[in-house]
């Protein structure tokens, strides 16, 4: 009996996850890129061919172009600063072993509760009149904010959320790159009177933990830009559309107003613009990695 190559038996083994690809990701990718050439309706029975017509009335919707420019400043605000932040609180953790369990568990605590549990939270911290926030502003002097109703604070005060929810995640991910890098080297660099914390950051820490870095920065956007729950759980876009997002927006479009075809358009230059900033992100900072 004639055995199988080693290519075939790859092959199988591969089969279930291929299976899976194509059941849950390539398949529903492709079956929204159909949907979104025509003008289906959720319930209607009959579907409508009309080309790049959604696409072409995209650049024309001023809730899109909203929840487009909300997107960004989001993002922008929360990648770099979880990126920072998160890098922070694991050389810190890393330094010093008193409590670093306790601390681990403590900053991760964010990435694993429920977002309705923390929307609430969040809510009541935020009150304008009963929060704790504004209690401590009027203890210090200062006039109460309206952190989640005033239109010109909403999207800062969902980001400065934001931070706190991805920090903990971007931490355990920098621990991880940290515990991968020899300790020898640390001990090489003193001898050679690289004796101060920052030196042994810029010429070891650093540049050994860019692949780590770059890995982080991807994923930090990617999960930034894909910011959904705590905009439904608190604001729902208000007020008047100042925390909108895009995923909120294809939400809307296809399960409020069943207009599933202008959703799936929405949906597909979500993902090809996901697509772009995660290959210029990893061909900009992958000049700068560095592996040992």
């Amino acid at each position: 009996m004639k055995r199988p190559s080693t290519a075939g038996v790859g092959l199988l083994f591969a089969a279930p996850a291929m299976f899976g690809l194509f059941l849950f990701v390539i398949g529903p990718t492709l079956a929204v890129a159909v949907m979104s050439l025509t003008d289906w309706q959720l319930g209607a029975s009959e579907i409508g061919f009309v080309g790049l017509d959604n696409y072409r009335a995209l650049p024309g919707d001023r809730v899109f172009r909203t929840a487009l420019a909300n997107t960004l400043v989001y993002a922008g605000l929360v990648t770099p600063i979880s990126v920072a932040l998160g890098l922070g609180l694991a050389l810190l953790i890393e330094a010093s072993p008193l409590g670093r369990g306790f601390f681990r568990a403590a900053f991760f605590l964010p990435v694993v509760t429920t977002t309705v549990a923390m929307a609430v939270v969040w809510e009541f911290v935020l009150h304008p009149s009963l929060g704790p926030a504004n209690l401590m502003l009027r203890a210090l002097g200062f006039a109460p904010a309206n952190f989640l109703g005033d239109a010109g604070s909403v999207l800062a005060t969902l980001a400065a959320i934001g931070v706190w929810e991805n920090a903990g995640f971007n931490m355990v991910l920098f621990l991880a790159g940290l515990k991968a890098i020899p300790r020898e080297l640390y001990q090489a660099a003193a001898v050679d009177g690289a004796d101060r914390a920052w030196e042994r950051f810029w010429t070891i820490t650093f540049p050994l933990l860019g692949p780590t870095m770059l890995f982080v920065a991807v994923i930090a956007l990617l999960r930034s830009f894909k910011v959904f729950e705590i905009v439904a759980a608190i604001t729902q876009g208000g007020p008047r559309r100042a925390s909108e997002v895009l995923l909120f927006t294809i939400y809307q479009e296809g399960f409020s107003f069943f207009r599933i075809g202008h959703a799936a358009a929405l949906t597909m230059v979500f993902l090809c613009g996901l697509l772009v900033l995660a290959l210029f992100q990893i061909r900009l900072l992958g000049r700068r990695v560095h592996y040992a």
